[in-house]
């Protein structure tokens, strides 16, 4: 990662991931378990992610999580709105989108509903999408 790992220890980025890991892991309506062990893969041996709780990361994951199940559309504002938590610092909200990039690829396949929401997350962190050839 682009960021070195003792900028990234905030609440808003710890957050942010979170939000953003659950929604390209719902993106496609479908929460494979798969995708809930890519998650869990990343929590633990990511070294940014590793400044926090395992615990305590997995339990947000999985309240983005339902929030999204439970009604996507309804979900994905409220989960997009933790993501937008780390717009005020740029390294951090890069971060999250490399993270959200890291899950979508993950089975080999960033497919077109992951880039989007990928790509929603750019706009509510302010970041251009192009930079991350979204």
């Amino acid at each position: 990662m682009l960021a070195k790992k003792n900028d990234l220890k905030s609440g808003a980025f710890r957050d942010a991931s979170m939000a953003m890991c659950a929604l390209v892991a719902a993106a496609d309506g479908t929460v494979d378990p798969a995708e809930r062990r890519r998650v869990a893969q990343l929590i633990a041996t990511n070294e940014v992610l590793r400044n926090f709780d395992a615990t305590d990361l997995q339990r947000r994951f999985d309240a983005s999580l339902e929030r999204l199940t439970a009604d996507f559309d309804f979900g994905k504002v409220s989960v997009l709105q933790e993501v937008a938590k780390a717009r005020k610092k740029p390294a951090e909200a890069r971060a999250v989108i490399q993270i959200g990039i890291v899950i979508g690829g993950a089975d080999g396949d960033f497919d077109k509903t992951e880039q989007a929401v990928v790509r929603e997350a750019c706009y509510a962190l302010d970041l251009p999408p192009h930079e991350f050839d979204l």
